[in-house]
């Protein structure tokens, strides 16, 4: 038999929030073992609407406010307020483009719900603790996620990868916690010593998640891993080459390299979106995964003509 089936999580006038880039989710409560929430997704900001891969829970979102944009493969449409999505309906991944600031009810069913909220907010002390160390490389991270999972999308993966791909692509660079600030700033080329030890940060970073206390985050430990190599096995840690390198992996290699080439640093100057993505031209079948490479090219265009 349930425990106290209905409450409300509201303590000393508040309620647990989660903070995310884009935007925040205030949880209710729980209601005849259904988790209700409120989120309230900033403009310009887009969100992946199936938390569950095999569709056995109800997954309801409302407008209430403000205007959104419903995508399902590449379909988009207008998200009327008041109307109601069930994403478990979904054949694939649902998202969310938010053209102004919206509010929007999620109901999910509780016990699925709310373990996912209260985990999520623990690794959100993570992501703080990043910021707190290294503002770059936090945003960075947030960047190569929202690329990665546009990416991960047109490749059509299965729904079940989406929140490997999510938390892999935002950690992939967790390992450089551990990586002196120096090195990590440093304006000039690294001396050999320096570069070994900033190549550690892969494997560093895969051991962190290994050892999560978020089991799901663990089996997100192989994109952390391989993110750094290459197509044609001249990458690190383990010289992995073409197919022994998962596709998660490949797509955060490809759209990592982009962010790093179009955003400025202390040691070099940004290049533009069309210098960018000649150099991945360049790489493609080398250094990346040519259909990876492809599949990001179509979203940058997306990404430049949906103003997002």
């Amino acid at each position: 038999m349930e425990v106290n089936p209905n409450r409300t999580y509201r303590k000393n006038g508040q309620y647990p929030v989660l903070r995310m880039t884009s935007g925040f989710i205030t949880l209710l409560g729980r209601w005849n073992g259904i988790a209700e929430a409120l989120f309230s997704l900033n403009e310009n900001s887009s969100f992946c609407a199936q938390y569950n891969p095999d569709n056995s829970i109800v997954e309801t979102y409302t407008l209430l406010d403000g205007e959104v944009e419903i995508e399902h493969i590449g379909e988009r449409r207008k998200f009327e307020v008041g109307e109601t999505i069930d994403a478990s309906t979904f054949e694939k991944v649902v998202t969310l483009y938010a053209t102004s600031n919206a509010e929007i009810l999620m109901k999910m069913e509780a016990d699925f719900y709310e373990q996912l909220f209260f985990e999520t907010q623990m690794l959100q002390i993570e992501m703080d603790a990043v910021a707190r160390v290294d503002g770059y490389t936090y945003h960075h991270c947030d960047r190569i996620k929202q690329y990665a999972i546009e990416v991960w999308k047109r490749m059509d993966r299965p729904k079940h990868t989406l929140r490997l791909m999510r938390w892999g692509a935002f950690f992939h660079d967790i390992g450089k916690l551990t990586i002196p600030l120096e090195i990590l700033n440093k304006p000039g080329k690294l001396t050999p010593e320096e570069w070994e030890t900033m190549k550690t940060h892969s494997r560093v970073g895969a051991n962190l998640l290994r050892a999560h206390p978020v089991d799901w985050l663990k089996e997100a430990a192989f994109i952390v891993e391989q993110h750094h190599e290459r197509y044609d096995g001249k990458g690190y840690p383990y010289g992995l080459k073409g197919d022994e390198i998962s596709l998660e992996a490949a797509i955060v290699s490809v759209v990592d390299a982009y962010d790093a080439m179009t955003t400025e640093r202390v040691y070099k100057q940004a290049l533009s979106t069309e210098e960018a993505i000649a150099e991945l031209k360049k790489g493609r079948g080398t250094q990346f995964h040519p259909d990876v490479v492809d599949h990001f090219i179509e979203v940058l265009g997306t990404k430049v003509k949906n103003a997002f």
